[in-house]
């Protein structure tokens, strides 16, 4: 398990460089791998908020979890590019669900935010999750990430480079990296396409936890079935 505390992980919060679109183009797998440790900041008006990003998972054409398994649809069209823009959907009837779009544009993919780490705004954070019962409660999944920071429909298809959307690089070093099937799908088990921050205290606790492994950079073959 990854050694993290909170003064830790919040070094080097400054907002650092504004990550361009083709950040987002490569495949799937590697900007679901890149992404952790990045800053991600959502504005509302005059508000403002920040995170950490600490768990990501991969979702691509070629992926039968994948919304774009099926081709494009009015739903899924956003994922078919361009690179470096909010895929926001709704689930279960009550959670936003935030995923940045990737690979070059034509080719469907696309990365779900899992889990944060709050690092700035964390008392509006609060209000907009009143029986959160911890900092970690605040973020620590999808649906509590996206009512926390503020996501909403109306962020679908925003470009990630502002002014709504920020995604930012600090020059934070994430430490050991683990991978692990993706929570809740029925389709596509065998893909280690889940990557989180080993140990981190704000990854979501999930049953899949129980499977992960080691990631390791290698090739492309190890990456897509660890």
């Amino acid at each position: 398990m990854g050694n993290w505390s909170t003064s830790l992980s919040r070094n080097g919060s400054a907002k650092g460089k504004l990550l361009p679109a083709e950040f987002f183009a490569p495949c799937t797998l590697e900007v679901a791998r890149a992404l952790l440790g990045k800053l991600l900041v959502v504005r509302s008006g005059a508000a403002e908020v920040m995170a950490r990003i600490v768990e990501t998972e991969a979702y691509r054409g070629d992926d039968p979890a994948s919304h774009s398994s099926r081709g494009r649809t009015p739903r899924t069209s956003i994922m078919f590019g361009p690179p470096g823009r909010a895929y926001v959907y709704f689930i279960y009837g009550m959670y936003e669900m935030l995923n940045f779009v990737t690979e070059p544009e034509g080719l469907p993919g696309a990365v779900l935010i899992r889990a944060a780490e709050p690092l700035a705004g964390e008392e509006l954070m609060r209000r907009r999750r009143p029986t959160a019962r911890s900092s970690r409660d605040l973020t620590s999944g999808p649906g509590k990430l996206c009512q926390a920071l503020g996501i909403r429909l109306s962020h679908n298809g925003q470009p990630l480079q502002g002014p709504r959307l920020e995604v930012r690089d600090d020059g934070y070093q994430p430490g050991p990296v683990s991978c692990s099937p993706r929570v809740g799908i029925n389709a596509g088990q065998e893909r280690f396409w889940r990557f989180f921050l080993t140990g981190h205290p704000f990854v979501s606790r999930a049953r899949e936890n129980a499977l992960a492994r080691s990631w390791r950079a290698g090739p492309r073959r190890e990456v897509l079935s660890p």
